[in-house]
């Protein structure tokens, strides 16, 4: 294809720039060729057939005269820098029309693929003036990617001729996990575990540093009545225990093969990514200092431990664009190396899958080591296909041997969890839509307890 047909052809496809007839022009011709067509059989001459064909075309030619100038329109898009993964956000272009003349335009936006394209999009900018147009989209992968061009097509009223033209608008957005769990976290703690049946638990008595001295209600323990404080302010007031600041939690992320395994929403990765930013920010709210380590076959992110809110954006730049390896996890090889890393004693939190995890023999050494410093506790997502199945009712005897071994499974599963947990190492499962909840709880259980 030689560059003159590769031109037009990219014209036709609302790429490059030029001009085109528009419908109305088409089907004006096809009228106009049908009549003539009928009118042949009255030995119409051939020169009035040209006459009208010419005046048709001239007559048209006179709409680009009544249509704005390339020069005289201006664009301007305004892109968010960051996105959340399925989260819909409006894209503003503002259009200026300094010509005497309206015009009417479709537009299309040069965004990837995995974004949502509600393209092309229709609308009209009077003569001498500035039109705001808004478009929604919502990108479902997570990454930085480029946006660079807005392709734009316009037409005056009379609407013969489309002129179009490519704007290079370049911009970058980075696509990062959905927070909507850290910001209903943090909106409300005791609400967020609430939703999902699960309440903040107290701690035991006497557990924590002095908080503060409050007045007495019912249910508090009599224990902690501070009896001095009470005979000044002639009422009784309590001690209020707070648990320890300044803990280590280390965010461990699962990056292999299956991890890629698909849920209702996303994938075991996303829900792991959304869950550990969620834990982060319960962490750092409350003053621990929190470390990220993402890996699969090797290490592929850590984050040193930092504290403040403001290490959570640290966290979230770190392993935003972090993606599922075709490879198998090599947890001794990570072992090994976070216990080079982290020295001081820390809650070890593993984003996994546990069935995985329990058939590596070879990570129970290096995990006995570091039970002798640190906290372990894994979480994964439970296998919602092998409960069904299970629950499921058998009809043929088929279904009753694929039940049977699903059964197995569960049953080979809990004897391999009791084993690793009589060496102190915890394991949970959780449903896709708890993950967070559930991970959120158990770290306020442990600091609750002092456990750390």
């Amino acid at each position: 294809m030689t560059k003159l047909l590769k031109s037009l052809w990219g014209r036709f496809l609302f790429q490059d720039r030029g001009i085109l007839p528009a419908n109305r022009l088409l089907v004006l011709f096809s009228i106009i060729s049908i009549l003539l067509l009928a009118s042949s059989f009255f030995s119409l001459s051939w020169t009035l057939v040209i006459s009208i064909n010419l005046f048709v075309f001239s007559i048209s030619l006179l709409d680009l005269l009544l249509s704005p100038g390339k020069r005289q329109i201006q664009l301007n898009r305004i892109f968010p820098e960051e996105m959340e993964r399925g989260v819909t956000y409006p894209i503003t272009i503002e259009m200026t029309n300094s010509s005497k003349y309206p015009m009417q335009f479709r537009l299309v936006d040069e965004v990837p693929q995995i974004f949502d394209r509600p393209f092309p999009y229709h609308g009209s900018v009077p003569r001498n003036s500035t039109v705001t147009a808004a478009y929604e989209t919502a990108a479902r992968v997570r990454g930085k990617y480029e946006i660079t061009k807005l392709y734009f097509r316009y037409k005056s009223s009379l609407g013969l001729w489309e002129k179009q033209i490519t704007y290079g608008l370049p911009q970058s957005v980075k696509v990062i996990p959905d927070l909507t769990e850290t910001k209903r976290y943090l909106e409300n703690a005791q609400a967020f575990l609430l939703y999902e049946g699960l309440k903040i638990r107290k701690q035991q008595s006497g557990l924590g540093d002095f908080a503060k001295i409050r007045s007495y209600v019912v249910g508090d323990d009599p224990r902690k009545i501070n009896w001095r404080q009470s005979a000044k302010l002639r009422e009784l007031m309590t001690n209020e225990n707070e648990p320890e600041h300044g803990k280590y939690i280390t965010l461990l992320i699962d990056c292999g093969r299956m991890m890629g395994a698909e849920l209702t929403k996303g994938n075991r990765l996303e829900k792991s990514l959304e869950a550990a930013i969620t834990v982060a920010a319960a962490a750092l709210q409350k003053g621990d200092h929190v470390s990220v380590l993402a890996f699969s076959k090797e290490v592929k992110v850590f984050v040193p431990p930092g504290k403040g809110m403001s290490h959570l954006q640290t966290i979230v730049q770190a392993i935003y664009d972090l993606q599922v390896d075709a490879a198998e996890s090599n947890y001794a090889a990570v072992l090994h190396y976070l216990e080079t890393m982290q020295k001081k004693r820390s809650l070890l939190l593993l984003f996994s899958d546990v069935a995985t995890f329990l058939h590596e023999e070879t990570a129970l050494a290096y995990l006995k080591r570091l039970r002798r410093r640190h906290l372990f506790l894994i979480i994964g997502i439970e296998d919602m296909t092998l409960l069904k199945t299970v629950q499921k009712e058998p009809v043929r005897i088929q279904d009753a041997m694929v039940k049977s071994m699903a059964q197995q499974q569960i049953l080979l599963k809990k004897s391999q969890k009791a084993k690793w947990e009589k060496q102190g190492l915890l394991m949970v499962e959780a449903l896709e839509e708890k993950l967070a909840v559930t991970a959120v709880s158990h770290y306020i259980d442990i600091m609750n307890r002092n456990l750390l």
